[in-house]
């Protein structure tokens, strides 16, 4: 034996037998390992075992190949039993192409006939009933209030084969997501099994697998975009099949609707105080007045609009809520029955425009033949009550008669030098003309004083790899608010510097930075990107002092588009639209009208534009619902704007602060 150098057996006999201790330790690690491993697998397979007899075959024949820009999936899909009978829960988006027929395989692996009896255009569900005499087996349903973020879960669906169940895991990633409707999970959740169930580790079913979008806005296929992204929702099975007797009447559910507008900046910090309540709507039939504030929904606290918005977004049109209102010293609850429509929001008209640099009322511009002109108002009035509210600010002015409507009267009362008079107004609807020309905003013009960076300055958001060039006019102010028009271009045209050449002087002369995002492909902007876009105004708006009346989107074709879904996704921040030869994605969710959250349209049509009549199709829908519509045709089919008709928008654009 070879002696080792320096070490003696009796020293090294320990250390053998240590090795040797080590050796074996890891060797039984390495089992107890592999045997937890086939236990959790085996643990897993149990609880599909169990839920698989609830798990059924949807196929679809007919209907749609496509739908707005998506082509649609084709082949079974996937639902879950919730009555022995035949009653079948699945999601809205296996069935958006208006199938011709449905078939459901049935436990004795037959098909059968079924007819959708009901949708919830809450959560985005369809409930089906089976025609067949066979009885179908109820799953066990999970406790929401038993659900802990970090337990394991089963993303399930029959969707490859009748016979077998296709599953993923991952765990549950949090509770009361989109605004209190759903559950998450990073299991691969995808058209592979939406409609399909989210089991737990006991085979119980936790909710039917859909694609919802996380901004909580949407339809049938919001959200689709998502999978396969660690991020899917499931609506917990729990809070449907309370339902379900009543959709199996073939009763629709639709979300309920207050009739509120919040004053709110930053919904996860300001509290919920009222802006204005829409007439005729739930709100104001039960009494609730702008300035009050929301305390509680059902007794749960609220101190946030982000916790008023989780609260009332579970609800459904007909339930009654108890609202908890704060009027002054007072407090007190009022029962609310929460509706499925509200009357469209029409903007009452006064007809001014304010001076911008005033902190009170004072008018700039009266316009002809407004409700304001023939009470006699001018220019230079200072407005100090309306219907015996005092008026302390124009901005006071605007959000007292966005709770009018047009056709109502008021009561105005004025100054003009030191004489002060009361007149009586009807209120209009919004004019459909641009005046031809308008007085100066403010009583001095920007002198570009102050130590901002001027010209053309390049944002680029660490995170993303677009582009984005903006220019600010070296006549800005920062004591003068400027206005943001954020321009989007057409696929293909990506010459941001040509386009600064021309709008240099424009911007200067009517207080504008423009604003000009790249999309990452120059052939097509994808709708991704709009939280993009989002990011560089928040960047310009944090750097710059902006107009909130005046954030506008502007866009051609398919940068028009884009400026449709960028508007209306953030209706917080945006005010106007002005497309140029552009459609509405069909994808894009139209929101009410919006008392606070103004929104206005200045659509550009060449006349000889293939799109013609899908472009006016959608402004008659923005028309229907209220929103203030303008509509301009042009004569150059490749969408040149002429001066003039430019000079135009502008005007359009400076009375955005209308009132």
């Amino acid at each position: 034996m070879q002696r080792v150098p320096g070490m003696t057996m009796q020293r090294l006999i320990p250390m053998l037998v240590l090795g040797l201790l080590c050796q074996s330790t890891v060797t039984l690690i390495a089992q107890d390992a592999e045997e937890i491993l086939e236990q959790e697998q085996a643990a897993l397979t149990t609880a599909v075992n169990r839920a698989a007899p609830s798990i059924v075959q949807i196929e679809t024949i007919g209907g749609l190949e496509k739908v707005g820009d998506m082509l649609a999936a084709t082949g079974p899909t996937t639902g879950v039993v919730v009555s022995a009978d035949g009653l079948i829960i699945s999601s809205a988006f296996n069935f958006i192409t208006k199938p011709a027929s449905i078939l459901v395989t049935t436990p004795s692996g037959k098909r059968a006939t079924a007819n959708i009896i009901a949708r919830d255009h809450s959560r985005m569900l369809v409930l089906l009933k089976v025609n067949t005499e066979e009885e179908f087996v109820v799953p066990q349903v999970a406790k929401t209030e038993q659900m802990e973020v970090g337990q394991w879960t089963i993303a399930a669906g029959r969707t490859l084969s009748r016979e077998n169940i296709n599953w993923s895991i991952g765990i549950l990633s949090a509770k009361n997501r989109i605004w209190g409707k759903a559950i998450q999970s990073d299991a691969n959740i995808s058209p592979d099994n939406y409609g399909g169930p989210l089991i737990d580790i006991h085979g119980n079913i936790m909710g039917i697998l859909v694609p919802l979008s996380p901004q909580g806005q949407g339809n049938e296929i919001a959200g689709a975009e998502w999978y396969d992204s660690g991020i899917g929702f499931a609506i917990p099975l729990a809070d449907v099949m309370p339902r379900v007797k009543h959709m199996a009447e073939g009763n629709d559910l639709h979300p309920g609707l207050l009739g509120v507008s919040i004053n709110v900046k930053d919904m996860y910090a300001d509290p919920v105080e009222i802006g204005a309540v829409q007439p005729k709507s739930p709100a104001y039939e039960a009494g609730i007045k702008t300035g009050d504030r929301i305390t509680a929904i059902n007794g749960n606290p609220v101190v946030r609009h982000v916790q008023l918005r989780h609260l009332l977004g579970a609800q459904y049109a007909g339930d009654t809520v108890e609202v908890t209102i704060a009027r002054g010293e007072r407090s007190f609850p009022v029962n609310v029955t929460l509706a499925e429509k509200l009357l469209p929001f029409e903007h009452a008209f006064l007809g001014v425009l304010p001076m911008r640099d005033k902190s009170d009322a004072t008018i700039r511009f009266v316009y002809p033949d407004s409700p304001a002109a023939t009470a006699g108002l001018k220019a230079g009035d200072v407005i100090t009550i309306l219907n015996k509210t005092p008026v302390d600010s124009s901005d006071q002015l605007r959000s007292v008669i966005s709770n009018l409507e047009p056709g109502g009267q008021v009561s105005l009362t004025f100054k003009r030098g030191q004489a002060t008079q009361t007149v009586d107004v009807t209120l209009a609807s919004l004019p459909s003309e641009t005046p031809e020309s308008l007085p100066a905003p403010r009583s001095e013009v920007a002198n570009g004083d102050g130590d901002a960076t001027r010209g053309r300055i390049e944002i680029k958001i660490p995170e993303e790899q677009n582009d984005c060039i903006c220019y600010v006019p070296t006549t800005y102010d920062p004591t003068k608010a400027a206005g943001l028009l954020v321009w989007l271009h057409a696929p293909g045209e990506q010459d941001v510097d040509a386009l600064l050449d021309t709008w240099k002087s424009r911007c200067s002369q009517n207080n504008l930075i423009f604003l000009a995002p790249q999309a990452a492909n120059e052939g097509r902007w994808t709708p991704g990107e709009s939280d993009f876009i989002r990011k560089t105004i928040d960047e310009v708006i944090k750097t710059y002092s902006i107009d909130q009346s005046r954030v506008v989107m502007h866009g051609h074709q398919g940068g028009g588009s884009m400026s449709y879904l960028v508007g209306f996704a953030h209706r917080d921040i945006v005010r106007a639209i002005i497309p140029i030869d552009a459609v509405i994605p069909a994808r894009t969710p139209v929101r009410a009208n919006d008392p606070i959250e103004r929104l206005a349209v200045y659509s550009i049509t060449p006349a000889t534009s293939r799109l013609k009549a899908a472009i006016t199709a959608g402004l008659k829908r923005l028309a229907n619902a209220k929103y203030p519509v303008h509509d301009r045709s042009i004569a150059n089919p490749d969408g040149t704007i002429e001066e003039a008709q430019i000079q135009e928008m502008l005007r359009w654009l400076d009375t955005l602060d209308r009132i």
